[in-house]
């Protein structure tokens, strides 16, 4: 579990160098080599829950959505020190929940067995089981 010393927040706007730290510990270095469209893309969010442990911020889940036909899991981040209490579930439930109605979740995640087994434990599985594809195009600096 989680722990009663870790406290949820809505808020879209936080501190630049705590967000920064968080996707950094995450190794997502195409988020932090332009920090100021990090922070833009954050705040421009449908949707934030940040985890906090007092004032340090220890996970984050986005989500982007019409509200109506589809959301996307876009960001899923729990600190290192943090992983492996539930914390990441907690987080990406939260995210979902005002998206409960919505039709489609989509999400896109590094194909790695950890990967799978986690989205999978919270009810996801991959587009093929579907009979559907995914399709992706990503630039790269």
């Amino acid at each position: 579990m989680t722990g009663a010393d870790i406290r949820f927040s809505t808020q879209k706007t936080f501190d630049r160098d705590q967000l920064i730290a968080l996707y950094d510990d995450a190794g997502w270095t195409a988020y932090t080599d332009e920090p100021e469209r990090l922070v833009r893309a954050v705040s421009n969010s449908t949707h934030v829950v940040s985890a906090w442990d007092g004032e340090r911020l220890v996970g984050l889940a986005r989500v982007i959505s019409d509200g109506e036909h589809i959301v996307y899991a876009q960001d899923l981040l729990v600190h290192s020190r943090y992983r492996r209490r539930g914390l990441g579930s907690a987080l990406l439930r939260k995210a979902l929940e005002p998206f409960q109605h919505v039709r489609q979740t989509v999400l896109v995640a590094d194909d790695s067995p950890e990967m799978r087994a986690f989205y999978q434990s919270l009810g996801f599985e991959m587009a093929s089981r579907s009979g559907m594809i995914t399709f992706m195009r990503c630039k790269t600096h």
